[in-house]
């Protein structure tokens, strides 16, 4: 057994200010007179070695370690600052060879700040040096007034773990012997929920995961939470695909507000990527027509600088700006690429025109006029999110192609979480809310058509489960949670059981984190090409339990009973068919949309 440094728990320090309510396991009044350390001061593992020096580090007890040449290509420099899961996690300041991480057992590391939950960089290794499921312990969060509730957490495995969720994988593995392993490494994001108002003393981490596995965590910090944002406009990242290439070239992407506001930022990501992406400038401004802008563009920073360089898997938040975004409008944002870009995170089923300028033609991002945007795209690359000012908050449409509008008419903004928020837009009953549009065309709840890591084709996203931290947890000043995902598990071969625990994994994390969720029924299908009758059965029997729910929604849309054929209800009324017997068509849309009891969305 190795050495223990300190015998109490793992402190990170916070006040909340109005984060959301969360499940734990237990609250009772405790004590400690332990103070917290900063986590450098608890490092006392070695994970990162120089590739001619590969003996300077063992991250998992076998001789084994992460590449610092990997590390850097990645963008993962000592000391840089990371945007992961809107958290933002530094990578250890140190040199390769040198303590960068901390083994977990019972350690407590001083974290300031407030926020909604706490989000820690981590992997789980095991001694034997072969790859396993990961480590999973379970630790004490103690408040400033006495009480505590517990958590679990899982680390995955540096080896052995899902790619889908990773926050970072490098290409290669050293080891003692010189010679390295060409199998991926992969670090992770991940977070731990805190009691609603409550002022955060300390976070534990687990004691010693055993004498052949252990725990690491190499940063630690506060998700912090923004009441004083709305969610006005996303996208989630669907794939990582071939682009261009473009060349010092500037993107202008459309994009529908739902709620307006005074002041604005947007959201970049690099989600599935292995190298850093550099943006040169930004802007925004109201669409008149096409590329043409509604006056001069206004620029975006990010940090006070111009531009700013994405590392690898992470995000980018711009400074707030003065502009007034109308709800209810296309605004153009973009994004000037001064350095040559081969591949991108991408969301494809935008049922919207954007639009590039010519290669070598430079920064456009100042131009009112689109005559430089002389090419279109038909996805939303890098760009994840519009926020605004002020407002109540927003609503996160969670789902696949027919919440992405698939088959929808192109550039008319007809989906329907777009006649979801006019109607929350026009009335005066509850919250004039934002509505976010997390829908993936080709998505799945419990299984991933993009495997999480490198170039492909295949833009059908991880599944539900791998991707809800950054499309649901994560977004800003988030309320309730609208889930109308499964009819692609059913085709695609998963029983209605699968599908109905993934639905239950969703909705219990979604209200571990305070969210309010809202179920809604599968369309039918029959007549598309492969909604055979025992398709039919399992769908059936998803909206039996998703009608019944037992306590696993807070509210349920029917939309299976909206668009139906009611003297044939396996498949959907023709009226709002679009044609393929799979996705509505603009009124199928919007009779969907128009069906929502709007106090269901309310916690």
């Amino acid at each position: 057994m190795r050495r223990r440094l300190w015998s109490v728990p793992l402190v990170i320090l916070l006040t909340l200010a109005g984060a959301p309510a969360v499940a734990v396991a237990e609250d009772r009044t405790t004590t400690t007179d332990e103070e917290p350390l900063p986590l450098e001061r608890l490092f006392d593992n070695r994970a990162v070695s120089d590739d001619a020096r590969p003996g300077e580090a063992d991250f998992d007890g076998a001789g084994n370690s992460l590449s610092a040449q990997d590390l850097k290509a990645a963008g993962w420099e000592p000391g840089r600052l990371l945007g992961l899961d809107s958290a933002a996690l530094r990578w250890p300041h140190t040199q390769p060879g040198r303590p960068d991480n901390v083994r977990a057992d019972g350690q407590q590391v001083r974290v300031s700040g407030s926020g909604n939950a706490v989000s820690l960089l981590v992997a789980g290794t095991s001694r034997s040096g072969g790859p396993g499921a990961g480590v999973t312990g379970t630790g004490t969060i103690r408040y400033w007034d006495g009480s505590s509730s517990t958590y679990t957490l899982n680390a995955p495995d540096w080896r052995g773990g899902p790619l889908a969720t990773k926050a970072v994988a490098l290409p290669h593995i050293n080891t003692r012997s010189g010679t390295p392993l060409t199998e991926k490494a992969k670090l992770y994001a991940v977070t731990v929920p805190v009691r609603e108002g409550r002022s955060v003393r300390s976070v534990t981490l687990p004691r010693d995961a055993g004498p052949e596995s252990d725990l690491h965590v190499f940063a630690a910090s506060v998700r912090r939470q923004e009441p004083a944002w709305t969610g006005s406009w996303t996208t989630s990242t669907a794939g990582y695909t071939t682009v261009g290439p473009w060349t010092d070239q500037t993107l202008r992407l459309v994009v529908h507000t739902s709620a307006g506001g005074s002041r604005t930022r947007i959201r970049l990501a690099n989600t599935f990527a292995s190298a850093p992406v550099e943006i040169g400038r930004a802007s925004v401004v109201v669409q008149s027509e096409g590329a043409t802008g509604r006056g001069r563009p206004v620029k975006l920073q990010f940090g006070g600088r111009d531009g700013v360089v994405m590392p690898a898997g992470a995000h980018a938040v711009s400074d707030p700006v003065g502009f007034q975004v109308p709800a209810d409008s296309n605004l153009l944002v973009s994004i000037h690429l001064p350095g040559p870009v081969a591949a991108a995170p991408v969301h494809s089923a935008t049922s919207q025109r954007s639009y590039v300028s010519a290669s070598g033609s430079g920064d456009r991002t100042g131009d009112q006029e689109g005559a430089a945007f002389t090419g279109s795209l038909e996805v939303w690359p890098f760009l994840t999110g519009v926020d605004v000012r002020g407002g109540p908050g927003s609503v996160v449409a969670f789902g696949d192609s027919i919440t992405d509008g698939v088959r929808s008419t192109t550039d008319t903004n007809r989906r329907w979480p777009d006649v979801l928020a006019r109607r929350l837009r026009a009335q005066q009953e509850v919250p004039k809310y934002g509505v976010l549009n997390q829908g993936i065309s080709a998505n799945r709840v419990v299984s991933d058509r993009y495997p999480g890591d490198g170039v492909s084709d295949d833009t059908g996203g991880v599944s539900a489960l791998h991707r809800l931290e950054r499309d649901v947890l994560a977004h800003t000043n988030a309320h309730t949670v609208v889930v109308f995902e499964g009819i692609n598990d059913v085709r695609w071969g998963a029983s209605a059981e699968e599908v109905i625990a993934g639905l239950k994994e969703v909705a219990r994390r979604a209200h571990e984190r305070g969210l309010r969720v809202v179920g809604a029924t599968l369309t039918p299908c029959e007549g598309y090409k492969d909604c055979f009758p025992e398709v039919e059965a399992k769908r059936s029997a998803v909206n039996a339990f998703v009608r019944d729910n037992k306590g696993t929604f807070d509210a349920v849309l029917d939309f299976d009973a909206v668009v139906r054929d009611p003297a044939r209800p396996q498949r959907m009324l023709p009226a709002y068919d679009s044609g393929d017997h799979l996705h509505p068509g603009d009124a199928g849309y919007k009779a969907m949309g128009e069906s929502v009891e709007l106090k269901k969305l309310v916690p």
